[in-house]
């Protein structure tokens, strides 16, 4: 595959063109990728409002019925549900780690196992979090990927 990357002003639109043979599962999760780069989310520390982007997010957590976003040394408060959280970041990378924490794979520095079947995972800003047994199957694939 080529990839070819044109530098243009400011003026105009940013765009990205993919031009394939077959629109297969590999080029649906490839383009909502790319979208999640520019995506942004509303997050709230305190009282100051501001937005993050998808990418900078290591993982999505609810903690006493509250959603928080942990960033490489930050956490926001944000007003998403789990599931609506999960929604928006499908097919970018994130997946389901237990039944409250949402993590983005691409932030995985490396993975060993745990007691009972889980399996602990260290970010690359140096935090360590469990994947549940449950979940642990799919954070195989994702690691294979």
């Amino acid at each position: 595959m080529k990839v070819r990357i044109e530098l243009i002003d400011e003026t105009r639109e940013e765009e990205v063109v993919i031009r394939v043979h077959e629109k297969n599962e590999a080029v649906v999760a490839m383009t909502r990728r790319i979208e999640s780069v520019s995506d942004e989310l509303s997050v709230q520390k305190g009282n100051t409002f501001c937005k993050i982007k998808m990418d900078d997010i290591f993982y999505f957590e609810i903690v006493d019925r509250k959603a928080f976003i942990y960033v490489q040394d930050e956490v926001y408060e944000t007003k998403l549900k789990l599931y609506e959280f999960e929604e928006k970041t499908r097919g970018n990378g994130f997946f389901r780690a237990s039944k409250s924490m949402i993590l983005n794979a691409d932030k995985i520095d490396y993975v060993k196992p745990s007691l009972s079947g889980r399996f602990e995972v260290r970010l690359l800003n140096g935090e360590t979090v469990l994947v549940s047994r449950q979940y642990a199957k799919l954070l195989r694939r994702m690691m294979e990927m």
